[in-house]
């Protein structure tokens, strides 16, 4: 009963939530993982394997993990080359703390069989800019009335074209029951069913109503939920006493459309979980001393809302319907598919102090041709440290806390403006850093 009303509490709590690290996935799940870079694939020390590679589950005996990070991303997008067209400006965002929550549970049934259940947040599309950057007239709209231009409305803008704030929340909170089975004393194979729940709000892109399929359901329609499921599936063995592996794959996770935003998304609204899988090693070569090395590559692309590219627009200025806001093949934010690297190492100072720290690289999902669209969603960067340590409070239980900073990275490219404003040569940019510091509370029973 406890397990199921801290279940139902995260539930609560995780939509709130918002990351953007690895893209708009977390760099890792668990405060171990988040401590080695999030490296957790070929690892079986938490309880949060339904979020990585639930085969773990097998090893980690019985226990349950309770946590929250302290998330803080800064994100700034900025206008040049557009003043003649009043055109130009600069904006950073604010919400700049999240508290994201986090929660991990097993029991071993059997010495070969274990069930458990994981829950975890993604995030990270969310941005709150304020508005009044870009006076009027200008290419925007009228200085009083409706008029001309992007936006009939009266100005000042923000950064879009659009009338008062600007900015995009999404959130995601998944559920992940697990069963794992031992193959032996030293392998495992695992399974968990995902269930998803989204939240999403747009705000402040009026002028993109000219190029939906649905007008009314592109901005500014308040907060709209999405359901849906995958699953996940994951091996672990150890090959040698020093030497264990692991691999886990997660399908797309199909979800039920934004209905108050099916102009704006592609396929009247629809918003899919990307596939993704990773693999990696774990290497002991002496008692309490670890080194893990993980690849993981997440498949954006599955999601035509995040991968299709942003200049669609311009097939849909053409009279190309499919391609317009909303269409069967409608524009989007263009992200790439990315490769992700972990690296991870943990020393256990002592019988209470265990120390780690980390280092994730991800690629860049956006390209240089969907800079302007990611105003709203700047995901660009690359490189994270970590670092995190554990102290066991008596034999059963433990406090860990890790912490993260990813280094500040931009994209800068033409605006997409340039193609409807004759003579204009605008650039923009777009930037962002981020840190974050997690407690968790573990217990063994």
């Amino acid at each position: 009963m406890k397990i199921r009303i801290l279940v139902l509490a995260l539930a609560a709590a995780l939509p709130l939530a918002a990351q953007a690290t690895d893209g708009y996935f977390a760099h890792g799940y668990g405060m171990q993982a988040k401590g080695m870079g999030g490296a957790a694939t070929a690892v079986a020390e938490s309880a949060f394997g339904g979020a990585t590679n639930p085969a773990t589950m097998a090893f980690v005996g019985n226990r349950w993990e309770l946590g929250a990070d302290l998330f803080s991303p800064w994100r700034e997008a900025a206008r040049n080359g557009g003043a003649a067209y009043r055109l130009e400006g600069s904006a950073e965002s604010d919400s700049n703390l999240f508290v994201i929550p986090e929660f991990g549970y097993n029991y071993m049934v059997s010495p070969t069989m274990s069930l458990g259940v994981t829950v975890y947040g993604n995030g990270g599309m969310n941005t709150d800019y304020p508005g009044g950057q870009l006076g009027s007239p200008g290419a925007c709209g009228p200085a009083t009335g409706p008029g001309t231009g992007f936006n009939p409305a009266p100005g000042p803008y923000n950064l879009m074209c659009g009338n008062g704030s600007l900015g995009v929340d999404l959130s995601q909170l998944i559920v992940a029951p697990t069963i794992a089975f031992k193959l032996g004393p030293d392998h495992a194979i695992g399974i968990a069913p995902l269930f998803a729940y989204q939240r999403f709000e747009m705000n402040g892109i009026q002028p993109f109503a000219g190029f939906s399929t649905s007008p009314g359901n592109v901005t500014n329609r308040g907060y709209e939920d999405s359901t849906g499921w995958g699953v996940r599936v994951g091996y672990y063995g150890r090959l040698t006493p020093q030497l264990a592996v692991g691999a886990s794959y997660a399908s797309k996770m199909s979800m039920s459309e934004f209905d108050e935003y099916k102009g704006l998304f592609a396929e009247q609204g629809g918003f899919d979980i990307p596939s993704h899988y990773s693999a990696g090693f774990a290497f002991t070569p002496s008692p309490g001393t670890l080194f893990t090395a993980e690849y993981e590559r997440i498949n954006y692309t599955d999601a035509k809302s995040v991968g299709n590219s942003s200049r669609l627009l311009l097939n849909c200025a053409g009279g190309q319907l499919d391609a317009c806001l909303g269409g069967a093949n409608g524009a989007g934010f263009g992200w790439k598919d990315v490769d992700v690297f972990k690296l991870g190492v943990q020393w256990q100072q002592s019988p209470t102090l265990t120390l780690r720290a980390g280092y994730n690289y991800s690629d860049n999902p956006i390209r240089s041709e969907d800079v302007t669209i990611n105003i709203l969603a700047p995901g660009v960067v690359r490189h994270h440290v970590t670092g995190g340590a554990t102290w066991k409070l008596d034999r059963a239980s433990a406090v860990t806390v890790a912490l993260m900073y990813a280094f500040s990275n931009d994209v800068q490219g033409p605006s997409l403006l340039n193609q409807f404003v004759p003579g204009l040569n605008a650039t923009e940019k777009i930037e962002m850093y981020q840190f974050s510091f997690g407690m968790q509370y573990s217990r063994a029973f």
